[in-house]
């Protein structure tokens, strides 16, 4: 059986969660200070900036339609952009809604549960109208997915993240099929790889689980060389099993590191390393609020920059001072600077 990412879900973990954490910086070569941006956001997932400094976050909504792509302003303010996007409850509770954002030459690039859209930025100015999301028109990408021929072939399709390439197409990670995905161009879609899974450590449990676990691919960056993606373990969803892989341009995978919980983003530190965003461990309650974390990978260890993070789900650094980092638990954007 298929696990969709379980940040999808706010209603398996009790609803959205608010009020300020106590996030600590435990790694003493490195001085991080957080900064709550803006708050109240419902099902946030993504967030991305322009060339121009703009914050940009997707929020999934409730499952009435109500997904959105919204500016968030230096002072808080959230400005909505795009509205009405696809947001369903799927009888197993889980949100068929809106994922994460890209910023490409212009153009605004949002993977939702009914395609790819894209918004050419340079027609919208802070504060404008709202544009509904009945007026664009989205790229089918999840149906090309599921009618590939995959090796083992989950029968969904659910593209997550996305990066751009040195080749300059986008290359998808998704999170139902398990694969890499890459568009050339409008609606021309190929599959580079398959993310394989691992044996489950303790099959017995508890929780008894599947003799193999599958490697959901979450977050995916490019380095200059490489990329690199991040995978979130499915059911029983193990401890300090979650992966990094390298993925050479021939699509081959190689693993950099196996050490983590659940994660859900990646990033590059600049240094040859990657900061790696984990969602939250996994207990007998299931996903337990406050013990996310940002991690800076090492190949064979890792540092722990922040700590007591409430399901975090997308970090993005901007430049050497500044990042941002969303919190779907507590509906907030903050501003990382180091």
């Amino acid at each position: 059986m298929h696990c969709k990412l379980p940040i999808l879900s706010f209603f398996l973990v009790g609803g959205l969660l608010s009020g300020c954490q106590d996030h600590r910086v435990t790694a003493p070569d490195v001085q991080l200070t957080t900064t709550t941006l803006a708050t109240g956001l419902v099902g946030l997932i993504g967030v991305e900036t322009d060339a121009s400094g703009r914050v940009f976050v997707t929020e999934q909504g409730t499952g009435k339609d109500d997904g959105r792509v919204s500016e968030i302003t230096p002072d808080g303010k959230v400005h909505p952009v795009i509205t009405g996007l696809y947001s369903f409850v799927r009888p197993d509770n889980e949100l068929d809604a809106t994922d994460h954002l890209l910023v490409v030459d212009g153009v605004l690039y949002i993977l939702n549960a009914k395609g790819l859209y894209t918004f050419n930025l340079s027609s919208y100015k802070t504060g404008n109208a709202p544009i509904p999301a009945a007026s664009l028109t989205p790229e089918t990408i999840q149906q090309f997915v599921i009618n590939y021929n995959f090796t083992e072939d989950t029968g969904e399709s659910h593209p997550y993240n996305m990066i751009q390439g040195p080749d300059g197409a986008l290359y998808f990670t998704d999170a139902a099929a398990n694969a890499i995905v890459r568009r050339s161009g409008p609606n021309q879609f190929a599959v580079v790889t398959a993310v394989p899974g691992i044996p489950n450590p303790n099959p017995a449990g508890p929780p008894p689980g599947p003799p193999f676990v599958q490697s959901v691919p979450t977050g995916i960056t490019y380095d200059g060389r490489q990329f690199a993606i991040s995978t979130l373990l499915g059911f029983p969803f193990p401890a300090g099993k979650a992966l990094i892989y390298r993925m050479d341009l021939t699509g081959k995978l190689t693993v950099f590191q196996q050490t983590f919980n659940s994660l859900v983003d990646i990033e590059n530190d600049g240094n040859g390393n990657y900061l790696a965003l984990e969602f939250a461990a996994f207990g007998a309650m299931g996903w337990t609020p406050n013990t996310g974390r940002l991690l800076r990978a090492k190949g064979t260890s890792s540092d722990v920059l922040l700590d007591k993070l409430n399901m975090p789900t997308d970090l993005k650094v901007v430049d050497a001072h500044t990042a941002y980092l969303t919190s779907m638990g507590d509906g907030t954007v903050s501003k990382i600077t180091f």
